[in-house]
C-alpha cells in the first residue's frame, strides 16, 4: 500500500486504494515486478510474511496507521464531501465510487487545510473503524438549548475526534451546567421571554430611569442588552431546578433581582423613583416609568386640585409627565407644568368639562380648591 501511495499510476490511477490492490497482483511489466519485489523485501525486513493483502481490509490498515485521517461523509446532498477526524474537510469527485461510502480512510490528499482534494483513500466499514481507532472513540453527553422548545436538550454522541459516529437523544437532569445553558439560551431568545411579574417589570424600568438620571451613581445596568450579556452570572444561579423556560418561576426572578439590587439600593430606589404618587385626593396612583417621554402619571384632573407645585421625582430633578384625564378617564391634556396649566388653558378646559360633567365641581381657581376622587367633595 505504501508503494501505491508514492507510485503514481501503478495498478491504475484511481482514488480507490482497494481496487488498485486488487489489480496489483495481475499487473505486468518491469515496474510492477520491481514494486512487488521491493514490497516483499520490506516485509521480510520487518519480520512479516510476504503475501497478498486483502483489498477489503485496506481501510482498516490505513485507519490503524493514520486514525486522524478516518473520514465520514458529510451528507446533506453533497456526495464526495467528507470530514476527517482531525477536523479537516476533504472531497473527491462525486462520480467516484468512494463518494457513496459512509466512511473512508484517506491515504493522501492535497489542497487547502479546510477543504483538501482526496488523492488516495480506501473504504472503511464502521466495524473496521472501531477496530482501527476504538481507543480514540469517546461517548459523551452534550447539552444544547433548543430555541423552538425553549428548553435544554441532551444528546449522547459517540465521536472519533471531530466526527460523530452515532447520536441519540437523552434526558437532561437539572444542575449547574443545564442552568448555564438555559440562562444563556433564554437570553439569546430575549430577556422579555422570562415570566416577569408586572411589579418586577416596573422595578427594572425604575432602575433604568435612575441610572439615566444619575449617570455618575453606582446603579447597576439592568437594560435588556446588559441582562442578556450577563445572564450566566445573574440568572443561572437561580435556575438549578429548571431545564426549560416553563420551569422558571416568578420567585426565581425575585431572588435574582434581590441579588442585583441589595437592600440599600432598594431603599435609595424607593426614595428616588417611587412606585406611586400620592395625589391630594388621597389616591395612590402608579407612575409609568416605561413611557417614551419619561416617567408619566395618568390622573383625573380633579384629584390634583389644591396642588400648586408640579410633581417631581429623583430629588425634584425630574418632573412627572402628567396625562390629565376627565372623570371618565378620557385624555384632557398633557403637561409638565401644572401651575402654568392652572393659570393658562384651565379656563377653556373648565368650560368644556362643566358642559360634559355637570355633576362634578369645576372651580375657577383649582390651585386653591379641594381635591376629590368623587363627583362632588364630601359635604357638598
Amino acid at each position: 500500500m505504501a508503494l501505491l501511495a508514492v507510485e503514481r499510476g501503478l495498478a491504475g490511477d484511481g482514488v480507490d486504494l482497494g481496487r488498485r490492490l486488487e489489480r496489483l497482483p495481475r499487473e505486468r511489466g518491469p515496474r510492477a515486478e520491481g514494486a512487488r519485489r521491493l514490497a516483499e523485501g520490506w516485509l521480510r525486513a520487518a519480520g512479516g510474511t510476504p503475501g497478498v493483502i486483502d483489498p477489503t481490509r485496506a481501510g482498516l490498515v490505513v485507519g490503524r496507521a493514520f486514525p486522524d485521517r478516518i473520514a465520514k461523509a458529510r451528507g446533506g446532498g453533497k456526495p464526495g464531501a467528507f470530514l476527517l477526524a482531525n477536523g479537516r474537510g476533504a472531497a473527491l469527485d462525486p462520480a467516484d465510487s468512494l463518494s457513496r461510502e459512509g466512511f473512508i480512510a484517506v491515504v493522501d490528499l492535497t489542497g487547502m487545510a479546510q477543504e483538501g482534494r482526496i488523492l488516495l483513500a480506501a473504504a472503511l466499514s464502521e466495524a473496521d473503524l472501531v477496530e482501527a481507532a476504538g481507543a480514540r472513540v469517546e461517548e459523551r453527553v452534550e447539552i444544547a438549548f433548543d430555541s423552538e422548545a425553549m428548553a435544554v436538550r441532551g444528546r449522547v454522541r459517540r465521536k472519533l475526534c471531530a466526527i460523530t459516529l452515532a447520536e441519540r437523544p437523552t434526558s437532561v437532569p437539572p444542575g449547574p451546567e443545564t442552568a448555564q445553558a438555559l440562562a444563556q439560551g433564554i437570553a439569546a431568545a430575549g430577556i422579555d421571554r422570562l415570566p416577569w411579574s408586572r411589579a418586577q417589570a416596573a422595578l427594572l424600568e425604575r432602575v433604568r430611569f435612575v441610572r439615566r438620571a444619575e449617570p455618575d451613581a453606582d446603579w447597576p445596568d439592568l437594560s435588556d442588552a446588559a441582562l442578556s450579556a450577563t445572564a450566566a452570572d445573574w440568572l443561572a444561579p437561580f435556575l438549578g431546578h429548571a431545564t426549560a423556560l416553563r420551569d422558571v418561576r416568578e420567585d426565581d426572578l425575585a431572588a435574582a433581582l434581590d441579588a442585583l439590587l441589595p437592600y440599600a439600593l432598594r431603599r435609595r430606589l424607593d426614595a428616588e423613583a417611587p412606585t406611586h404618587f400620592e395625589a391630594p385626593s388621597g389616591s395612590r396612583l402608579p407612575i409609568d416609568y416605561a413611557a417614551e417621554e419619561g416617567p408619566a402619571l395618568d390622573v383625573r384632573v380633579q384629584e390634583l386640585f389644591g396642588l400648586t407645585r408640579h410633581p417631581a421625582i429623583a430629588g425634584g430633578r425630574t418632573p412627572l409627565l402628567l396625562r390629565l384625564l376627565s372623570p371618565a378617564h378620557r385624555p384632557i391634556q398633557v403637561t409638565r407644568d401644572l401651575p402654568g396649566f392652572w393659570s393658562g388653558s384651565w379656563r377653556d378646559v373648565r368650560i368644556e368639562m362643566r358642559g360634559r360633567y355637570p355633576r362634578h365641581v369645576w372651580p375657577e381657581d383649582p390651585g386653591n380648591a379641594a381635591a376629590t376622587s368623587r363627583a362632588k367633595p364630601r359635604g357638598t
